[in-house]
């Protein structure tokens, strides 16, 4: 079967959950296409975490619709959530059992259990099966989740920062781990995390909620590659900045003027240069810069990142109204 004909793994449609009178996420449209590695961004309180729930029916939603490998997350066979794996934040294990005892555990709710996988990843983090679950480190309760949750062998893995609260070392080795599955399988994995650096190195897409609102649908490198800093400088107070197509935020420092613009082009270097700066600096950024500079902007006046109409890697960057 061609990438042209596959089904999306994830299909989010005008997705809305309340708390009270507050929309922690509304009107949520997303496609996952199959085999892609999805990082779901945003700042605490943007809604990820209530998504995450929405998407493993952990949480009913108060409008629109989840479907998971072609099926309606509220109807989900048994059949179709042993093809998907999650991992929650924290990674909460028993604490009593030992890991082989929550390996022996777990096992038969699944039909597809992969023992020698589940073998080789204990093995690959030196994990011995007589540990208690309750003595194991942050980073060891990772790996025996990261186990327990490809053994099955899913075709789907919803991943709550599974990194969160691992040291630098651990984190490493977890992901390359994590990234050698993914590699040698070619499964889905839609993952959300704060540590950025991480999501560069895995993330094929990303979406940046803000304030319940997704943001931001494309291919990573296209929001890290059109987020720019534009930084003038001028003798004296700088001057207002008039806008343009594409601003994201502004303001001085000192004697420069700091922009930040998606999309820099000549539009934008014609008002830039009508300012008549005695410098001008435009700065490429990775992506922890450029989510940062782009999250902190102006809420109304965002630029949306949106996913084409065509094909799953189709992007158009466009403004809002």
């Amino acid at each position: 079967m061609s990438d042209e004909t596959l089904p999306d793994a994830i299909v989010v449609e005008h997705l809305s959950k309340a708390y009270g009178p507050k929309w922690v996420v509304r009107d949520l449209n997303l496609r996952v296409p199959t085999g892609c590695v999805y990082g779901f961004l945003g700042r605490n309180g943007a809604g990820k975490s209530t998504t995450i729930k929405m998407l493993t029916g952990m949480a009913p939603a108060d409008a629109g619709r989840v479907t998971l490998l072609g099926q309606d997350v509220a109807t989900l066979t048994p059949l179709v959530r042993s093809r998907i794996a999650y991992m929650a934040e924290g990674h909460p294990l028993y604490s009593w059992m030992t890991i082989g005892q929550i390996v022996q555990f777990t096992r038969p709710f699944y039909e597809n259990w992969d023992q020698t996988l589940v073998d080789q990843i204990l093995d690959h983090f030196e994990l011995s099966r007589k540990q208690k679950c309750g003595r194991l480190s942050r980073g060891q309760q990772a790996q025996v989740s990261l186990a327990l949750a490809m053994a099955p062998d899913p075709e789907l893995l919803i991943l709550d920062d599974p990194t969160l609260g691992l040291d630098t070392v651990v984190r490493r080795d977890f992901l390359e781990a994590l990234i050698q599955l993914i590699q040698s399988r070619g499964r889905t994995i839609f993952f959300s995390s704060h540590v950025l650096g991480d999501v560069e190195r895995v993330a094929t897409r990303i979406g940046v909620m803000i304030d319940g609102v997704l943001r931001v649908d494309c291919p990573t490198e296209t929001f890290r590659d059109s987020v720019r800093k534009v930084v003038l400088g001028f003798n004296g107070e700088p001057p207002d900045f008039p806008g343009c197509e594409g601003l994201v935020t502004w303001r001085r420092v000192g004697l420069e003027l700091e922009l930040v613009i998606v999309n820099w082009g000549p539009a934008q270097q014609a008002v830039v240069e009508a300012l008549e700066p005695r410098w001008t600096d435009v700065m490429t950024l990775n992506l922890e810069d450029a989510f940062i500079e782009y999250t902190r902007g102006s809420k109304r006046s965002l630029p949306l990142f949106t996913r084409g109409t065509k094909r799953a890697d189709s992007t158009v960057i466009e403004r809002t109204a």
